[in-house]
């Protein structure tokens, strides 16, 4: 078993990556577009499948205004989250991965969609908070609700 000060570090690294995640949907819901990109690392990347990959804090800015901030209205729900660290863990952890699934309810040109998928992410310890490295969203599908759908 690992001796305390380790076990708490792990405690708390596990608890602010969570934190990191649930910010990141609330600031998305709130419509922080700003907000949420703070929560990249300087270099962070977000994968966004079909609609592209966006690399660094400066394009995250003016992709996110313009998505977040704009008409756009997002409300992610995201759940069963799962943390790993690497096979080398000596207790200082700067790096761990993750995925959490999501369930999405939103309205894109003025029609109502919901969706479900995941997230992938690479998180780093950046000046000693911890950080996105990168997103990649995984939507299984995305449509709009029909008599019937519940």
């Amino acid at each position: 078993m690992d001796d305390l000060p380790t076990l708490i570090r792990r405690l708390t690294d596990l608890e602010a990556i969570r934190d990191l995640v649930r910010r990141y949907a609330h600031y998305v819901w709130q419509g922080q577009a700003l907000n949420a990109v703070d929560l990249f690392a300087v270099d962070g990347l977000m994968d966004m499948g079909p609609d592209g990959v966006i690399k660094g804090r400066q394009n995250l800015r003016a992709i996110y205004a313009e998505k977040v901030g704009g008409d756009l209205l997002l409300h992610p729900f995201v759940h069963n989250h799962v943390i790993d660290y690497g096979p080398d863990d000596c207790g200082d952890v700067v790096e761990a991965a993750g995925t959490c699934y999501l369930d999405l309810r939103c309205v894109r040109d003025g029609q109502s969609l919901m969706g479900s998928g995941y997230y992938q992410d690479v998180y780093v310890r950046e000046q000693g908070v911890w950080k996105f490295r990168s997103r990649k969203l995984n939507m299984c599908y995305l449509a709009k609700p029909v008599d019937g759908w519940l």
